[in-house]
């Protein structure tokens, strides 16, 4: 199963405070453990939301909205990929990460990423066709 691990937002990360030397060596190593595991399939982090933007669908309309945005609860710092087996496994990993923001309150949300099978009857034959085509395009390129 596929895993989308989130690394939550806080004051810092949204003032853009970057993290230590130690934190990015932490880091490091914690990301050297998911790779050789065969854990981790992508991973980044995220420019503070006073860099983004968010487009908000109301019916057939569409606005986009400058940031920052106001909720750093609800905002996202950073994520990873992961495959494991299950979330157990998940969270047995996400326990030994570092912490990911020093002096402040750090939170991993772990959410597994739907599967083909979870859409049930409405994920037609010509659905799921066209879905292993986008995935193959997708593997082509990296």
């Amino acid at each position: 199963m596929r895993v989308m691990v989130m690394v939550r937002a806080t004051a810092g990360s949204e003032a853009g405070a970057m993290p230590s030397e130690q934190l990015m060596a932490d880091m490091g190593r914690f990301n050297e453990e998911l790779v050789r595991a065969g854990v981790m399939l992508a991973g980044e982090g995220l420019h503070p939301s006073a860099r983004g933007r968010r487009v908000v669908f109301t019916g057939d309309q569409k606005a986009v909205v400058d940031g920052p945005f106001v909720e750093t609860k609800e905002l996202i710092a950073g994520f990873w990929l992961w495959q494991v087996k299950d979330m157990d496994e998940a969270v047995a990993w996400a326990r030994r990460c570092p912490a990911p923001m020093p002096g402040e309150v750090g939170v991993l949300e772990l959410r597994p990423v739907f599967e083909a099978d979870d859409f049930g009857a409405e994920f037609t034959p010509e659905l799921r066709a066209q879905e292993d085509r986008l995935r193959a395009e997708l593997e082509r390129r990296t």
